[in-house]
């Protein structure tokens, strides 16, 4: 056996408080602004770094990519290596690629810089699940919630930050502030991040080659990682479009009220501590279906908001009611998805379980991110629409086959 393996066991002794718990909300809310605030500045960047219009997508998709990756080269060392020490190296890592990407000279450059930012930041599923292990089961949909709240409210707010801070000092600013901010984080985490020892003896080629038997003998994996990949790829192909959507007419916004129509979004949140304390009392399989059919009808109000047939304020206000409708759907996916996943035992596993789990459904919301620009290329809004009703479609006949 490798002598650096610690030899405790995975539980952790230190009890999840008020306080931990806030303090994993906040992490997870600021490191995960790195991932999707480039779908609202796609525009901005692009123009700035020549890319063409069906390139833009990928200034988007760059971070999600390497997230994925992330996930699954990196977190499954969550269930070998010692947590703490493991999250405080990848977000050192964050730091530095979020400071390239705010004096990246050109786009490619730039797109290699998000990737390894998006890699880093797979710090996330190492923070989720160590919360998750820290609270007993009877509460850990709560738990998780709470947490995924902090996580949903750093992706919706990410967008209008990110508009905010382009409009006022232009794109780079924002990376510089980010970078800003987990370097303040890194220091808290240093402070009050408990310690948790896998106990793993395995290897790292043989954690990685675990992965398929992981994926292949959990058919509830499986069933809530595809059915959470389709949702979050409405969701990416949602948000990298419509910012480009609303400068247009009838809307003709500029990046400061893109912004504040982004604000909308944020209520989304608040529904995630809901859903998990509904998937505690039973309600996971109609909250997820209630989940997808939300999403189908978000895409239906966008499309009939956004088609220039109406006039400004009946319009903004649909696609800004659609917008809405999205978030709590997808919240709801995600949260419920996530409890059910961190169920599975043994807790020596719940890493690379995590990181199966968000590895795929990021595969998904990179695909949205890729998806959107050819969508918004060849076919406009409506196009966009109707491809992202198609995929909360089959995310519902997904679950629907689902025992």
């Amino acid at each position: 056996m490798d002598k650096d393996l610690p030899t405790a066991t995975a539980t952790v002794t230190t009890p999840i408080t008020g306080r931990l718990t806030l303090l994993f909300a906040v992490a997870v809310g600021i490191i995960v602004t790195n991932l999707f605030a480039p779908q609202t500045l796609v525009g901005m960047i692009g123009g700035s770094l020549g890319l063409s219009q069906s390139q833009q997508g990928l200034v988007a998709m760059a971070p999600l990519a390497g997230y994925a990756a992330g996930l699954l080269l990196l977190v499954p060392l969550a269930d070998r290596l010692e947590n703490r020490a493991l999250v405080l190296r990848l977000l050192l890592i964050a730091i530095i690629a979020a400071s390239l990407c705010s004096v990246a000279p050109n786009a490619p450059l730039l797109l290699v810089a998000l990737v390894v930012l998006g890699l880093s930041c797979s710090a996330i599923q190492v923070l989720v699940p160590l919360a998750a292990s820290m609270a007993p089961a009877a509460q850990r949909g709560r738990t998780i919630g709470n947490v995924m709240s902090g996580l949903m409210f750093g992706i919706l707010l990410s967008r209008p930050m990110a508009s905010l801070i382009a409009d006022l000092y232009q794109w780079r600013a924002f990376y510089l502030c980010n970078a800003t901010l987990m370097l303040l984080l890194w220091a808290a985490l240093y402070r009050a991040l408990p310690r948790r020892h896998p106990g793993n003896p395995q290897r790292y080629p043989a954690l990685l080659l675990s992965l398929w038997e992981l994926l292949r003998e959990q058919p509830v994996l499986r069933q809530r990682a595809l059915t959470a990949a389709l949702v979050m790829a409405t969701f990416s192909l949602f948000w990298t479009t419509v910012a480009l959507r609303l400068v247009r007419p009838p809307f003709q916004l500029d990046y400061k009220e893109v912004a504040l129509f982004a604000l909308v979004g944020v209520t989304g949140a608040l529904a995630t501590p809901w859903f998990g304390r509904l998937g505690d009392r039973g309600g996971t399989r109609p909250g997820t279906v209630a989940s997808h059919l939300m999403v189908i009808a978000a895409f239906l109000i966008a499309a009939r908001a956004g088609n220039g047939a109406l006039p400004f304020w009946p319009g903004l206000g649909l696609l800004a009611f659609s917008a809405v409708l999205l978030d709590v759907g997808v919240t709801g996916d995600q949260t419920l998805g996530r409890r059910v996943i961190n169920l599975i035992e043994p807790d020596s596993v719940r890493g690379r379980i995590n990181a199966l789990f968000v590895g795929l459904f990021f595969v998904g919301g990179a695909l949205g991110s890729a998806l959107s620009g050819l969508a918004w290329a060849h076919g406009g809004w409506s196009l966009t629409c109707l491809l992202g009703a198609g995929l909360a479609l089959a995310a519902l006949v997904a679950q629907a086959r689902q025992r």
